[in-house]
């Protein structure tokens, strides 16, 4: 993307940032097994719903996985880039790579709040 302030950058193209997205999606899927099972997990719920063509369902779950990975992906990046500046023992760098996990945590556990509730809404369709 083209810096306004600075004159770098080639401007703005949405392929290529849709490209870059994907690539930092396959990279956590790939390098993360923390975002790779959630995947994997979400993926067969919503399957499930779609089947049963239960939308509101659907959206719901979307939803909530789309913002659990949103931050546990940032977390992985916090916490590679802390790595990254940091190699020893740093109190302020083990702050911070809580605060990110916490934020990832509570994203967790509403996302299998929310995967709960919308399955024992669905499985009963299957009898």
């Amino acid at each position: 993307m083209r810096n306004k302030f600075l004159g770098t950058g080639d401007g703005y193209h949405p392929l290529r940032k849709i490209r870059i997205a994907l690539s930092g999606m396959k990279y956590a899927i790939l390098l993360d097994f923390s975002v790779a099972y959630k995947v994997v997990i979400s993926v067969a719920v919503l399957a499930i719903a779609f089947i049963f063509r239960a939308w509101v369902d659907f959206l719901v779950i979307l939803l909530a996985t789309g913002l659990m990975l949103t931050a546990e992906m940032l977390n992985s990046a916090i916490e590679a880039l802390c790595d990254l500046l940091v190699s020893g023992y740093n109190e302020k760098i083990k702050v911070i790579k809580d605060i990110a996990a916490a934020a990832a945590g509570i994203s967790i556990v509403v996302w299998l709040t929310v995967l709960v509730v919308e399955l024992s809404e669905i499985l009963p369709l299957l009898s």
